[in-house]
């Protein structure tokens, strides 16, 4: 599983305890983008900061790859989408992982791509 930007974001909130529990079961992969995306933010706290890079150093961090960039092209093409969300998008395709996010909506268009939102249950 490709875990996406915004929920590495939201398992850095207190609240989203359900969260960080899901993100320890399951132990998904991120994708180098979405490290750029969350550490170059440039309002974040130390605590954040920290949190975040911890988070980095723990998981399984998958590079930039051609697949994964010849697979952004091609959603591109197809749809109008972020630069972001594309890499993200063809990170997991050219990986064949499942992508957890919870911006379901930007990304339930792509058949071949297996989206969930492990947020969706939570109140």
């Amino acid at each position: 599983m490709l875990l996406d930007s915004n929920l590495i974001i939201y398992a850095a909130r207190p609240e989203h305890e359900a969260l960080r529990d899901f993100i320890a079961r399951e132990v998904p992969c991120v994708s180098v983008i979405s490290k750029v995306e969350t550490l170059g933010y440039h309002g974040l706290g130390e605590n954040e900061k920290r949190f975040l890079q911890e988070f980095f150093d723990a998981a399984d961090v998958l590079s930039a790859s051609q697949s994964m960039i010849d697979a952004a092209i091609r959603l591109r093409q197809q749809r109008r989408m972020s630069l972001g969300d594309a890499l993200i998008a063809g990170t997991a395709l050219s990986h064949g992982l499942p992508l957890a996010t919870h911006n379901t909506e930007d990304f339930a268009w792509i058949e071949e791509l297996e989206v969930v939102d492990p947020l969706a249950n939570q109140s």
